[in-house]
């Protein structure tokens, strides 16, 4: 009987066990699984888009200027709640002189499913900056759009601050991380 008691006892600490190292493994893997492909020291992949107007542009139109490139969605939570951070950094740093480049700009890229939300919300949140581009995907789950691809992106939002020579300076940095480089530079 005791035989079979410590048997049980055995059976179930190794259960525990395993349900520990699996949570490890989960709780340490997703964060490095959510890094996008692309880290500080990197030149940042090209691509192009159209902004609202139809206006087209490729990225590396903007060399010369700092670039804050923002994937974001109109039906993300966390998205819309950055936006008031993203326009208080375009209203005191575009514009401004600075040693090395010739300006600002954020270039915000829309990872949707729908291309009919992405200008309502551009419109709708007061996004005042230029630079807008949409990036149809078939799955929200996978973030299968060509940019948020070649970027790596697997969750939104998701930023890349580059520098006048279009090499990436800062993943994910928080405003004041990004207003602290930047005043840096002026």
């Amino acid at each position: 009987m005791k035989s079979n008691e410590s048997s049980k006892k055995s059976s179930s600490l190794k259960i525990v066990i395993a349900l520990v190292v699996l949570a490890a493994i989960f709780f340490i893997g997703k964060p490095l699984y959510m890094q996008p492909a692309y880290d500080d020291g990197e030149i940042a992949p090209n691509f192009s888009g159209k902004n609202i107007q139809g206006m087209e542009f490729q990225l590396t139109d903007l060399r010369g200027n700092y670039v804050l490139v923002d994937f974001w969605g109109s039906w993300c939570g966390p998205c819309i709640g950055q936006i008031p951070e993203l326009k208080e950094l375009y209203r005191n740093f575009n514009g401004k002189g600075y040693k090395a480049a010739n300006g600002f700009e954020i270039v915000s890229v829309a990872v949707e499913q729908s291309e009919r939300r992405w200008p309502k919300a551009v419109k709708n949140y007061g996004l005042e900056w230029s630079y807008h581009t949409l990036d149809l995907a078939t799955s929200l789950r996978f973030f299968d759009s060509p940019i948020a691809v070649d970027y790596g992106v697997k969750e939104v939002p998701t930023t890349f601050l580059l520098d006048e020579k279009g090499q990436i300076v800062g993943v994910n940095w928080s405003g004041e991380k990004i207003s602290e480089y930047l005043k840096n530079k002026m």
